[in-house]
């Protein structure tokens, strides 16, 4: 038998199969609920961890590189020392006091020099110690996300193996569900559904108002909606309003009031008395 189009559909039928999407996809989206903040919660762990990570290497980095720092000092003394003897050994022999000058100099140079590279290595040292510092630090709040990360993965995964497969079938059918609203009707639906803060794009008539946002919907318009003539939406929220006996929703009676007896006039005027 061919598939009937869409478009062919009659009202009742259109505001049926959008009904039965609303319920499926309400479904989907309590199983989603099921899980929670968990995902993001997962998410802004591995964000933190990625985070740490690159800290991480950027403290070991900037500590090879004071390590290195600290290398070029200790050679850069020894060729100042080197210096120093042979200044020293040279200043035996000046012939003028030009000479003597000059090699002065040079010593105190390089006896500045020395003084200079120790102090840099000093300053080096201590940068290490607060990076190594910090390094430990870090490390520490990354191993305790990891354990945290890992504690979320498994409560995540224990909830997704409970839901997936309900999930699916519910998506299957959803997917099926959808093949039989024509493609304008189905966009407009999304649109709604997507705005409304609840995930609802279609109701029904409850007490005499929206279900969506509990506006009282006027009598005549209410006589429309039973009467399945055209898709009529929500003058106030916009979503697409439903039958509730189309939707097969059972609503319960409004129970009546008890009647306020009225006071007799005998009663009235025994009372005066």
């Amino acid at each position: 038998m061919a598939k009937k189009d869409p478009k062919n559909l009659s009202v009742e039928d259109k505001l049926k199969h959008l009904y039965q999407l609303q319920t499926t996809l309400s479904a989907i989206d309590e199983k989603r609920a099921l899980r929670g903040e968990l995902p993001l919660e997962v998410r802004d762990l591995e964000d933190e961890i990625a985070g740490l990570n690159t800290r991480i290497d950027k403290i070991r980095y900037e500590i090879d590189d004071f390590q290195h720092a600290i290398s070029q000092r200790k050679g850069d003394i020894e060729r100042a020392k080197a210096s120093l003897e042979r200044y020293n050994q040279q200043l035996d022999q000046v012939a003028n006091n030009r000479e003597y000058d000059m090699l002065t100099k040079e010593i105190e140079f390089q006896t500045l020099e020395i003084e200079l590279c120790k102090k840099k290595m000093e300053e080096a040292q201590t940068r290490i110690q607060e990076r190594k510092n910090s390094l430990a630090n870090t490390e520490e709040i990354l191993e305790d996300r990891y354990r945290a990360l890992e504690e979320k993965r498994a409560e995540l995964d224990e909830i997704m193996q409970e839901t997936r497969e309900e999930e699916n079938d519910l998506k299957e059918k959803a997917a099926e569900i959808e093949t039989k609203i024509e493609p304008g009707l189905l966009r407009s639906f999304k649109r709604i559904r997507k705005g409304a803060r609840n995930g609802l794009g279609i109701v029904y008539v409850q007490r005499d108002a929206c279900g969506g946002c509990f506006n009282k919907i006027p009598p005549q318009r209410q006589l429309d909606i039973k009467m399945h003539k055209k898709i009529i939406v929500c003058e106030y929220c916009g979503r697409i309003l439903i039958d509730p006996e189309l939707a097969g929703v059972k609503l319960q009676e409004t129970e009546e009031k008890p009647k306020k007896r009225r006071t007799t006039r005998k009663k009235k005027e025994d009372e005066a008395e």
